[in-house]
């Protein structure tokens, strides 16, 4: 069943590769379990199918860039990219992106938070795996206040303006 809006997002793991090591977070790949994430926050989550593909980089991830401060001054505390890829392409991709700093780039590379939330996909007949769909949805609390889900190979309601429109 896919969540909605109303429901609490459901626990898991997301791991985020860090590359300045701080208190509590080594270099490298860190597991975060997300209801410790979520907790009196709210996040702009965006969900993309892969890493470094075509529309998630040259659109997607530019569009919360451009946004970026409009959406945190609408009282967003972080920014999430979420995809079924794993911490190391992930931190790659953020730096590809210069994003970081701005847009945690979260690694479900198991895709068991993502198939927790019913927004999985299976591309294995085209070379991809199981991978996310395509959507953006607003946490507060953990709760979940807009879900914005894509049809299948569109990119129309989950970029950083529609967000930014609905905060």
């Amino acid at each position: 069943m896919t969540i909605k809006v109303g429901d609490r997002v459901p626990d898991g793991t997301l791991t985020e590769f860090i590359a300045v090591e701080t208190e509590g977070c080594s270099l490298g790949p860190n597991a975060f379990p997300v209801a410790d994430l979520v907790k009196g926050k709210k996040i702009a989550v965006f969900a993309v199918p892969g890493a470094f593909t075509p529309t998630c980089s040259a659109k997607h991830v530019p569009s919360y860039l451009e946004n970026f401060d409009a959406i945190k001054a609408k009282g967003v505390d972080e920014i999430w990219c979420v995809a079924t890829n794993d911490a190391f392409v992930m931190g790659a991709w953020a730096k590809d992106q210069k994003a970081s700093g701005k847009i945690r780039f979260m690694a479900d590379g198991s895709v068991k938070w993502t198939k927790a939330l019913g927004l999985d996909m299976d591309l294995t007949e085209r070379g991809m795996g199981v991978r996310s769909q395509r959507y953006s949805m607003l946490l507060d609390d953990g709760v979940v206040k807009q879900l914005n889900v894509e049809a299948a190979g569109k990119y129309e309601v989950s970029d950083g303006a529609t967000m930014l429109g609905q905060l």
